[in-house]
């Protein structure tokens, strides 16, 4: 016996008084109907109705089993209607994580837009230092890594390129000199993100760094910090402590403001890759997609970066500098 069409059927003959009338509204045979009654009673052990040919009216059991059973389809109402709402309206709460770094620079001055536009989305933050894997707890995970993503289960789609950009502050560039070519890099202080850790040897690349662009290999000293924030290399570089490869995310404020220079600005090192990781595609929430969505809006959805930019300059080269802020 299927239970729910059988409690749809005992509430409708409740609801009009009638077998036919129940029939009728339900689009089945009067036959139908009373099979179906008698199939509920005899699995509940006990009579719902009093039937005769002249009325029909509910047994004490049968009204109270009605009230529990009109309880029971409106929650089951309200449960597909919560579905079909979020099939045509996001909603709900949708959990990301994502490095801290990258939510604090760039993620967060976006928040107050994407909520004026979805604002029944709450959003839970899982914030790690860094983020290279699909976190399957989390709806969204924003991975931030130096080659092709590294679970090629995963659903995941681009949002930027972020190049790493030497920098120092002005007056640990006083004190031990600015840079003219890559090898001097061998002679300063080196704060590192672990992305290049691996490497102690790094290529540098002329102008816009294609491949065909003119290359030196430095072989670099041991750095003097290498930790997996983002944030603690933003804090040494502006503390002094030595020339430090931030990605444009996180460098791209303070070179605005003219707290830090780029170090060898018509050097290019490498790009890191920033994607929304989704640990599947079946069954995605309207939240997940409209927040994906968004991100890959603010920031472009290619293999640029949109935190920097490389005007034109008379001798050809192109010099990084911070592209113009985006409104959050």
């Amino acid at each position: 016996m299927d239970k729910l069409r059988a409690l749809r059927v005992f509430a409708r003959v409740a609801q009009e008084g009638s077998l036919v009338a129940a029939a009728q509204a339900l689009d089945l045979t009067p036959t139908a109907v009373t099979r179906t009654l008698a199939d509920l009673e005899d699995s509940l052990g006990t009579r719902l109705l009093h039937r005769n040919t002249r009325r029909l009216a509910l047994t004490d059991a049968g009204e109270d089993y009605l009230m529990y059973a009109l309880q029971a389809l409106q929650l089951l109402d309200d449960a597909q209607a919560l579905i079909d709402s979020r099939l045509t309206e996001a909603a709900g709460r949708l959990r990301v994580t994502v490095g801290s770094a990258f939510a604090s620079h760039q993620l967060m001055r976006h928040m107050a837009a994407f909520h004026a536009r979805y604002p029944k989305v709450g959003l839970e933050f899982h914030v790690p230092a860094s983020v290279t894997t699909v976190d399957e707890n989390s709806d969204v995970s924003i991975l931030i890594v130096d080659a092709d993503l590294p679970d090629r289960g995963c659903v995941a789609r681009r949002l930027a390129a972020s190049e790493i950009v030497p920098c120092a502050s002005a007056r640990y560039l006083a004190r031990r000199g600015r840079p003219q070519h890559p090898q001097e890099l061998q002679q300063h202080d080196i704060v590192t993100p672990h992305a290049m850790r691996s490497e102690l040897r790094f290529t540098l690349r002329a102008g816009a760094g294609g491949a065909d662009a003119p290359s030196v290999t430095v072989a670099m000293p041991r750095p003097l910090l290498d930790t997996n924030d983002y944030e603690l290399n933003l804090a040494a570089a502006l503390s002094d402590l030595g020339i430090a490869g931030l990605p444009s995310f996180v460098a791209a404020d303070a070179l605005r403001r003219g707290e830090l220079e780029a170090v060898l600005p018509q050097w290019r090192l490498f790009a890191l890759g920033v994607h929304a990781a989704m640990p599947s595609r079946r069954h995605l929430p309207l939240r997940t997609r409209a927040f994906v969505d968004f991100c890959v809006e603010c920031f472009g959805g290619d293999d640029r970066d949109p935190w920097l930019a490389a005007p034109a300059r008379a001798d050809g080269a192109a010099a990084w500098q911070p592209a113009p802020q985006r409104p959050g």
